[in-house]
């Protein structure tokens, strides 16, 4: 009898739940498709909706004060609602108001996208890379750079009020929009452009405003259409920046040279207003004539000066000064500055014109060689000092003058630098002037006589008698005469006994005699020898007398540590 009833309860449950699944299905209702329900009650939590199955459905009542539906709806209404589950573990049926919602607006969105239909929504929210923007309840995506058609600094206008889109592009497994504002601005600002355009025809002159400035040119608003007025279409004369002649907002005319078929690209410029200088202008200015102008341009390489408007010349570096002539422009003109010019050249169809300042200016060259000849002494200040040579500031001259140091002294040699300080004032004798190479070689050895000529006839082995001129540790310096440049003796070579090979022995104007042990007249260098005088003295000594080893009275008759200078004998 159990058996036959546990069999009877499971046929029973069977053909329950076949009824039951019938019945579902002839209501067509499946999971995760949009459902029409009925409003059966509205609570303070839940929105209840009856879609005619065993359950209610119940809806968060968030979902639709979330798309400000709460105030629209009342019982009895009939609203769309996505059917997630006819049946969860509860045995309740699972709904949603705002699935529903973004159901619908995906599938507008795909025909939107496919008809290129633009679409209305509200940008609610920043997000990296851009904003999130609300359309019929989808989310969708807005780039940065799709805002506008120009960078913002601000976008507070244009947050939380309706925009006009256009759906660029949509990924179904990501579930991603992404829009544009961008190109409805564009379509608008072209379909507005080519309306303005075809009123304009090129050379037309029409009024506009100055919007923006760049470094190469500026854009002029023509009524609502962008124009570009290139760098070189501003001025006739040449200018750095557009900013030193235009700002922005400022009212100017222009003239329309190009209009561009494709593009409807316009290019406009202000210097076709007036006649171009090189054509009639140029002909007012001759070639080696002096005339006003106006420092406009300071480079590198030299300067422009403007001699009317839109006529400007270059001054080469070469034609800024006379005696200035490895500095900077800038520190021979400066700009504005009212200065003369001369024209060197003038070249219409290169559109160039060569000046020079300098030969507006007398020329110190011209008044130095009628004051001065090669050979003549004078006065300088010490103004550089280089490891060649010193450079001189001429006294009343505005020249300088070069002595190297092989004419310093007749030693020639490159340490005679280090004696020498800037500010320092000599007296020199001109070497050499070369108008040419605009060159002014001094010397200061070249006011002695050249010590080598009192060598020029003697040789080696040969006694000469010297004064002394001075003393150092080093040896003592001896001079034929005053006016001849002073040689110096080694105090290794000053006496035979190291004891009497003292320098502080000699004193100035003494005369002494030495042997010349070496003479080169190519190289100019003469070396000279106390103390080989005195060796060969002693062996004439000793070949006469003997020495005092083989029985001489050398030692007797001849005490070298007696010797003294010819002046200490006369004195005596």
């Amino acid at each position: 009898m159990e058996v036959t009833s546990k069999q009877e309860k499971s046929k029973s449950h069977q053909e329950f739940k076949k009824l039951l699944s019938e019945d579902l299905g002839n209501r067509k209702f499946k999971e995760g498709e949009i459902a029409n329900g009925i409003i059966s009650e509205i609570g303070k939590k839940f929105v209840f909706v009856d879609l005619g199955l065993k359950s209610e459905g119940a809806i968060p009542i968030d979902e639709f004060k979330l798309a400000k539906e709460l105030d629209k709806i009342k019982v009895g209404q009939k609203i769309e609602i996505l059917l997630e589950k006819i049946e969860n573990y509860s045995g309740e049926v699972v709904v949603s108001r705002e699935k529903a919602r973004k159901a619908n607006s995906w599938k507008k969105m795909e025909k939107a996208f496919e008809s290129k239909k633009e679409v209305q929504g509200n940008i609610i929210s920043k997000c990296k890379g851009g904003f999130v923007v609300d359309v019929e309840a989808c989310l969708c995506f807005l780039p940065g750079s799709q805002v506008d058609i120009k960078p913002l600094k601000n976008y507070d206008h244009l947050m939380n009020k309706p925009q006009t889109f256009e759906i660029c592009k949509i990924d179904k497994k990501r579930t991603n929009i992404v829009l544009s504002r961008r190109s409805i601005l564009e379509r608008i600002r072209d379909k507005d452009r080519d309306q303005i355009v075809s009123k304009l025809n090129e050379g037309d002159v029409i009024q506009g405003n100055v919007k923006n400035l760049t470094d190469w040119g500026a854009f002029i608003d023509l009524d609502g259409v962008d124009a570009l007025l290139h760098i070189t279409d501003i001025s006739w004369s040449r200018i750095n920046k557009p900013s030193e002649l235009l700002s922005i907002g400022q009212s100017l005319k222009v003239k329309i040279i190009k209009i561009e078929p494709d593009t409807k690209k316009i290019s406009v410029g202000i210097k076709q207003l007036t006649e171009d200088p090189y054509v009639k202008a140029i002909n007012n200015y001759e070639i080696g004539k002096r005339y006003d102008a106006i420092v406009t341009k300071v480079q590198d390489y030299g300067c422009f000066a403007k001699l009317e408007n839109g006529l400007e010349g270059l001054i080469h570096q070469s034609e800024l000064s006379w005696t200035k002539k490895n500095i900077h422009p800038g520190k021979v003109l400066t700009t504005s500055q009212k200065i003369q010019v001369e024209i060197l050249e003038k070249d219409s169809e290169k559109r160039r014109i060569s000046l020079s300042h300098k030969r507006t200016l007398p020329n110190p060259w011209t008044k130095f060689i009628e004051k001065y000849k090669v050979g003549d002494q004078i006065e300088g200040i010490i103004k550089n000092i280089t490891d060649y040579a010193l450079f001189i500031s001429i006294d009343n001259s505005d020249l300088d003058g070069m002595v190297h140091y092989k004419d310093l002294d007749w030693s020639e040699k490159d340490t005679e630098l280090e004696k020498y300080k800037k500010t320092q004032k000599l007296k020199l004798k001109i070497v050499e002037i070369n108008q040419e190479k605009e060159k002014i070689r001094l010397g200061l050895k070249q006011l002695t006589d050249d010590p080598f000529e009192f060598y020029a006839n003697k040789k080696v082995s040969d006694i000469v008698t010297l004064i002394v001129s001075s003393s150092s540790n080093n040896g003592i310096y001896v001079s034929p005469s005053k006016n001849i440049a002073s040689v110096l003796i080694k105090r290794n070579q000053l006496a035979k006994e190291t004891e009497n090979a003292r320098p502080s022995r000699f004193a100035r104007g003494d005369k002494v005699d030495a042997m010349i042990v070496e003479l080169d007249k190519e190289k100019r260098k003469v070396v000279l020898s106390i103390k080989a005088l005195e060796e060969k003295e002693m062996k004439e000594v000793v070949k006469k007398y003997g020495s005092k080893d083989s029985g001489g009275i050398l030692s007797d008759i001849f005490d070298f540590s007696k010797v003294k200078t010819k002046k200490q004998k006369n004195k005596k």
